[in-house]
């Protein structure tokens, strides 16, 4: 067991040329980034925490010196392991700062596919170290300054246990025969971590339809859209994020009742009184003009659903979806280690028909090739 104890602020680019030292002596370190998103419209990377056997570095990267890229490079080194726990939105941030990382292990992607029942960070460290992880910190604005010591300490302890926690979730992976597969995954988060959404281009709302009229339908898909363009402009006024400003389920709801007063839009889910006061005539407006366009037949088609140029892929997909089934209850593993569902898209798409096809798909792997080759590509020859 090796858990640092000497805790180190970097605030200047002398002091994080020395985290770059340090780091090119390790074969293994544990990252954790916080950001500022719970509290801000345009979240911003306020820590780097990095951590070793013996040290752990806390980057304030709000200050103009230190800046993430300087250690890019050990980043980038498939040979030596990052362990990081739920990496996808850290990862992203760190793609915006000029970093990405090789060598990734996420420990709570191994324990979800190990299939154990807690895959939180505290619940393993409490597991395997018998330490007690505080985690009421988690919604902290971190772009405080100077940073409140409990603040500190709670970002120092998210990568205290880490990786001591990750060379033992990697060991449990290892005994159940699945480190491959972990590792595979683990590459595909990284690979696929290339930036952060753009909330104002990437949206997409999912409405319920149901009791709705086919005209209903679609003006609730113009109101949801209107309101999310909207709250990007109230939520940048008062440098809040969206959802606080206005939630997805509030937006759901009013984009499918049609409130008419302020009185039936504060009986809207989520709709705070405080809302309604400040934005609620302007959303009523924004109903009452969506109605009169669908009525008029003025608003813009649904996109239309891409017709499936081929008719056997959801046969492909069934079929391997069943036998993913199958083989993951034989093997008793769970079936994201059999086929996570990305590489299932990806065979159902490809539909390779030969062993060579298979190696072509880049988070295939040796493993899987050895042991299911045969048997996928019967499944998806009985759908050629």
């Amino acid at each position: 067991m090796a858990i640092p104890q000497r805790t180190a602020d970097v605030a200047t680019s002398a002091e994080l040329t020395a985290v770059a030292d340090a780091l090119a002596r390790v074969p293994e370190l544990s990252v954790d980034v916080e950001a500022d998103s719970m509290h801000h419209f345009r979240a911003r990377l306020c820590f780097v925490q990095v951590g070793t056997d013996h040290d752990i570095f806390l980057l304030d990267t709000l200050l103009p010196e230190v800046r993430p890229r300087a250690l890019a490079a050990h980043f980038a080194d498939p040979a030596k392991t990052k362990f990081f726990h739920a990496a996808q939105g850290d990862l992203q941030f760190l793609a915006e700062a000029g970093v990405r990382v090789a060598g990734l292990f996420d420990t709570h992607r191994a324990a979800t596919l190990l299939g154990w029942p807690k895959v939180g960070l505290a619940d393993l460290v409490l597991e395997k170290l018998g330490a007690t992880l505080q985690k009421e910190h988690q919604q902290a604005d971190f772009s405080k300054r100077p940073l409140p010591a409990e603040l500190r300490a709670y970002i120092a302890d998210d990568v205290r246990y880490l990786t001591d926690v990750g060379r033992w979730v990697r060991e449990a992976c290892a005994t159940a025969g699945i480190l491959e597969e972990v590792t595979l995954d683990c590459q595909r988060i990284a690979d696929e971590a290339a930036e952060r959404p753009d909330v104002a281009v990437d949206y997409r709302f999912k409405l319920p339809r149901q009791g709705l009229s086919a005209s209903q339908v679609r003006m609730a898909a113009a109101l949801a859209q209107a309101l999310h363009q909207r709250r990007l402009t109230w939520a940048e006024a008062a440098d809040l994020p969206m959802g606080r400003v206005l939630s997805n389920a509030a937006i759901g709801a009013i984009s499918t009742r049609f409130p008419a007063t302020l009185k039936e839009l504060t009986r809207c889910e989520g709709v705070r009184g405080g809302f309604a006061r400040d934005h609620g005539e302007e959303v009523l407006a924004l109903v009452r003009d969506t109605i009169e366009q669908g009525r008029a037949g003025a608003l813009p088609p649904e996109p239309e659903e891409k017709k499936e140029k081929d008719p056997r892929r959801r046969k492909r997909e069934e079929a391997l979806l069943e036998w993913r089934k199958a083989v993951a209850a034989q093997r008793k593993v769970t079936p994201s280690v059999v086929l996570p569902n990305p590489l299932l898209e990806d065979l159902v798409v490809a539909a390779p028909r030969s062993v060579e096809g298979l190696q072509a798909l880049k988070y295939f792997g040796p493993r899987r090739l050895e042991l299911y080759a045969s048997e996928v590509l019967a499944v998806l020859a009985r759908f050629a």
